[in-house]
């Protein structure tokens, strides 16, 4: 325990000395860091796919989901992804320095709001060994040293990747220490992490509720959490329906395992039956266990399984949706209020009206009209990557990139004043 305490008290001390130099790095020498890693991860592919390998067959032997060895599962077209990722954030401005307001106060102090690297960023997540590039790079770029500690499921894959895009920061000039990875599966490490409060800034932590809750619990330090994706699709009376069934079956089909994906979809008591007589019938085909109340059933007969309540509050991250007939927006809006999580929610509608009352009114991260939920990405929305999708209301917002990587100070130029 004391060696476990100690190793990860050395990583704050050797992260704080990266942070340091590394706020005072050109953005030029920054994305050469960048490319540097891009070109390592292609690389060390041979070797990050075995690690990958590894963990795959240990998942498959647990039992684990089909969504989540998904999510866990590397390949060399996954690998180039990473990289190409890398590189567009390369080629993303970089937001520290950027002026965000500049003003002259009457006795000639000038003031600058100026944004700066945050510092130390912990990042503490499950499954996904992409997020060990997403987050290393977007910290670099923004000039901050990051600690990772990844879940034991992607142990092997995260040590791989975290190697690599260390060779490369290191071939570049900047500070190998700039990123690194928690080599244990041991849950004590993150209490550790989460007490290093004289090392780190901020705390983030991606994954399940049990690991944020415990986060949160333990952090000494602001934690921007990254909540359940309980994502919910509102199709209206006034929904083309054909769209309709292509943002419900994107949604929820394409990748079920991800955050962004919906989880209930709530559908207009007057367009019930026809909606469940071609988007309820298309996701059967596609193997989708429907979990309705009453008036679904109804339509889909014993095709739906009875819903619990609890359904309704389920991130599900499989092949299973729940459903729900409702009397219009108001009601579709009390519901995602009442079961939601504030991630991504959506409106299907050709009311412009009914459209805008449901952006004002849902209270989440993003909210959607007429489009598929599966946009809630760093990528999707031009940050080039992403930390997480932050369901908090302080500081960052949706999918946290670049700019939320940042703070500010303040810099005041004076030529001797006073104050009385």
């Amino acid at each position: 325990m004391t060696d476990l305490k100690s190793q990860i008290e050395d990583f704050g001390r050797r992260a704080r000395a990266a942070a340091r130099v590394l706020a005072r790095t050109s953005a030029e020498q920054k994305n050469q860091g960048l490319l540097a890693m891009a070109d390592e991860i292609v690389a060390a592919a041979p070797s990050i796919l075995e690690a990958n390998a590894k963990d795959v067959a240990k998942a498959t032997a647990e039992g684990l989901s089909k969504a989540m060895i998904d999510r866990l599962t590397l390949d060399t077209k996954r690998l180039e992804a990473m990289a190409d990722g890398i590189r567009q954030v390369a080629a993303l401005p970089d937001p520290v320095g950027e002026q965000i307001r500049d003003w002259t106060r009457p006795n000639g102090l000038r003031i600058s709001k100026v944004r700066v690297p945050i510092g130390v960023v912990g990042i503490i997540y499950e499954s996904r060994p992409n997020v060990t590039s997403d987050a290393a790079v977007l910290c670099t770029k923004t000039g901050n040293a990051t600690i990772l500690r990844g879940g034991s499921e992607s142990i092997h894959s995260n040590v791989a990747i975290a190697a690599a895009l260390s060779r490369g920061a290191a071939k570049a000039g900047l500070p190998e220490d700039s990123v690194l990875l928690i080599p244990t599966t041991d849950r004590e490490a993150v209490k550790h992490l989460c007490a290093m409060d004289k090392y780190l800034d901020v705390i983030v932590p991606r994954g399940g509720k049990g690991l944020i809750e415990t986060v949160v619990s333990h952090a000494r330090m602001p934690v921007i959490k990254h909540y359940d994706g309980i994502c919910i699709i509102y199709v209206d009376k006034e929904a083309d329906l054909a769209m309709a069934e292509n943002i419900v079956l994107n949604a929820k089909c394409q990748r079920p395992g991800v955050c962004n994906a919906i989880e209930t979809v709530l559908v207009h008591r007057d367009i019930a039956d026809q909606f469940f007589a071609t988007t309820g019938k298309a996701l059967l085909e596609r193997n989708v266990e429907i979990r309705g109340d009453d008036a679904t059933r109804a339509a889909l007969g014993d095709k739906a399984k009875a819903a619990t309540p609890e359904d309704y509050r389920t991130e599900f991250l499989d092949l299973i949706i729940a459903s729900k007939v409702v009397g219009g927006v108001g009601e579709a809006i009390d519901h995602i209020e009442l079961n939601g999580s504030h991630h991504s929610d959506g409106i299907v509608t050709a009311n412009e009206q009914t459209a805008e009352r449901f952006l004002a009114e849902v209270d989440s991260a993003t909210v959607y009209w007429n489009a598929s939920t599966r946009f809630t990405d760093g990528g999707e929305f031009g940050f080039g990557a992403e930390i997480g999708i932050s369901t908090d209301k302080l500081h960052a917002r949706g999918p946290m990139a670049l700019e939320e990587l940042t703070t500010y100070k303040y810099l005041l130029r004076g030529t001797g004043q006073i104050r009385n």
